[in-house]
């Protein structure tokens, strides 16, 4: 694992971050379950690292009936309530409330665009936008993109969906391809 140039992970240690980057990070997604997966994680990590989330991943998907959108939806107070006490996924009240009030919002646009990936996508149109960079200095918090992106989803009520979430999230889940110039996954795809 350490011989791979990577943009982050494969530290001793850092296994799982690595296997994340190496497997997960910049492919495309378009299954629903797991872009609501992915929404729901990328709002639990603001003002933490991404690598924490990993760590509580399963805990999450255990606390949020594996991401099933019409189950969160459905969740009582009581049932989130219970959540606060967890030690298995993020314990904000604000985090474990918008889990909720996400899925609700997720279930609308489904509704609304057949499906929560065409809505996704129609914001790049329907293509990854690829960008060639040399250090992470280049990258940016923000883009015209996922400042679209994230005025539309606060706009219909989603929340913990800032712009720098949510190009995050866009990186996450293929949007944007983020893999650095030397990094191994992007040599690999060329």
């Amino acid at each position: 694992m350490a011989h791979k140039k990577r943009c982050f992970g494969g530290c001793e240690g850092q296994e799982l971050y690595a296997d994340y980057h190496d497997h997960e990070w910049g492919v495309p997604v378009h299954d629903d379950r797991h872009l609501f997966e992915m929404l729901i994680l990328e709002g639990a990590q603001a003002g933490l690292s991404w690598e924490t989330v990993l760590k509580k991943r399963q805990g999450y998907r255990k606390a949020f009936h594996h991401f099933n959108p019409q189950m969160v939806a459905a969740m009582k107070d009581e049932e989130l309530e219970a959540l606060r006490e967890n030690p298995e996924i993020i314990r904000n009240r604000l985090k474990i409330y918008a889990a909720r009030q996400n899925a609700k919002v997720f279930l609308e646009i489904q509704k609304e665009f057949g499906s929560f990936d065409q809505y996704l996508w129609s914001f790049v149109q329907g293509r990854p936008i690829d960008n060639h960079r040399a250090s992470f200095k280049e990258v940016p918090a923000t883009t015209k993109e996922s400042d679209a992106l994230a005025k539309d989803l606060k706009k219909r009520g989603m929340t913990f969906v800032g712009s720098k979430i949510i190009y995050a999230y866009m990186q996450a889940v293929g949007l944007v391809n983020d893999h650095l110039a030397d990094c191994w996954v992007r040599k690999s795809a060329t």
